[in-house]
């Protein structure tokens, strides 16, 4: 799946998830100095950045579909080598990399088990390929409450649960199916804050994703009511919402 919205809109949508979260999956995955890295379904470049910042911008090259996204991560990290590329067909050599990392991306694959086969394809023996993926089948993703309020104004309103490694168990058996050992799986959980209703809700509006194509196709009144239903729902501002993600790892 190609995101065709700003980069502007995606940041402000799951920016103050993903950037926390690219910490802790950088640590998770062991990057450090001296290596060469992968960011595989970079987006505007928040797990670019952090990869940047522990190992050096040219040991970073990034693949992504989305030509706004690569231009953002361009404009961000203008020394590291940013390719517009699918997962399924990494535009890089064998054994190319120490480490590949695909952050929030492996559920919008159009064929997941590829993408990663793809990541260890690129991969040197010895080295690591890692993804996480929110916990939206457990609804502790960041779009928990928003599909919450969806289905109680709309039963049939569709959500995230279904998407690839949303769920308990589904990520390591994606690993396994692409061909990965030694995969291991843990939870990783950040928070965002915001600081009124309004700056949480206006992100909804920006047409990002599935909960921004939801809100796109509602009419008026049906948007207006799950607006309500949100602001019933959401604890008092100023706030936090925790968010959690699935995450694997497999040392080839």
């Amino acid at each position: 799946m190609s995101f065709d919205v700003s980069a502007d809109a995606y940041h402000r949508f799951i920016g103050r998830y993903s950037e926390p979260l690219a910490a802790q999956f950088a640590d998770l995955a062991g990057v450090r100095p001296g290596q060469r890295l992968l960011d595989v379904g970079c987006g505007p470049g928040a797990l670019t950045a952090e990869l940047a910042r522990r190992a050096g911008a040219a040991a970073v090259s990034a693949a992504e579909p989305s030509a706004s996204f690569v231009a953002a991560a361009r404009d961000r990290g203008p020394t590291a080598d940013i390719r517009q590329a699918r997962a399924e067909e990494l535009p890089f050599a064998t054994d190319a990399f120490d480490a590949a990392l695909a952050q929030l991306v492996v559920h919008f694959m159009a064929d997941p088990v590829l993408g990663l086969r793809e990541m260890g394809r690129v991969t040197r023996p010895g080295g690591v390929v890692a993804a996480c993926v929110w916990d939206h089948a457990g609804d502790r993703g960041p779009v928990a409450l928003f599909w919450t309020a969806a289905r109680q104004i709309d039963p049939a309103a569709p959500d995230e649960s279904d998407l690839a490694g949303a769920r308990a168990g589904d990520l390591a058996r994606l690993f396994t199916a692409a061909g990965l050992s030694d995969v291991r799986s843990i939870e990783l959980t950040v928070r965002g804050a915001y600081a009124t209703f309004e700056a949480w809700w206006e992100p909804y509006t920006l047409g990002v994703g599935p909960a921004g194509a939801y809100v796109a196709s509602l009419s008026p009144e049906h948007l207006a009511a799950l607006r309500d239903q949100c602001r019933r729902l959401l604890p008092a501002a100023p706030g936090e919402i925790a968010a959690t993600a699935w995450a694997a790892t497999a040392h080839l």
